[in-house]
């Protein structure tokens, strides 16, 4: 199993971030697909009809989301923790997931990096 962990910028303030990635109406126009979401711990949510889907448990307003993101039955729960820090043009946004497994490590965190964060940095870039 391994950690993955990136920064992004994103030219906007973290409360403006933290709702694009818990209105599922935000979350639906940055990832041009069907999104269920509700911004509640212990809620379950899907993005990209199913392609990540996991379960939410915590919010902290403007600053962190942490959520468990399913690979299946028999592995460890994959925790992603999503931390936005204030930047003096807008925010830096910390994104770390554990526990994905080695197998799938590659292409998931190419995709990640394409269309989740960078779906996310184009919204606001736009």
């Amino acid at each position: 199993m391994k950690t993955f962990k990136k920064y992004i910028y994103i030219p906007a303030p973290p409360e403006e971030v933290y709702l694009a990635l818990t209105k599922a109406q935000s979350i639906q126009l940055w990832t041009g697909a069907e999104v269920e979401f509700t911004e509640e711990p212990g809620t379950e949510f899907s993005f990209w009809d199913g392609d990540i889907s996991g379960k939410n448990i915590e919010f902290e307003y403007g600053k962190r989301i942490v959520q468990q993101w399913y690979f299946g039955e028999e592995n460890e729960p994959s925790i992603v923790t999503i931390k936005l820090h204030e930047d003096k043009k807008g925010t830096s946004l910390e994104f770390v997931q554990t526990n994905i497994p080695e197998e799938d490590f590659k292409d998931f965190t190419e995709g990640l990096q394409e269309y989740y964060l960078g779906g996310l940095a184009d919204f606001f870039e736009e």
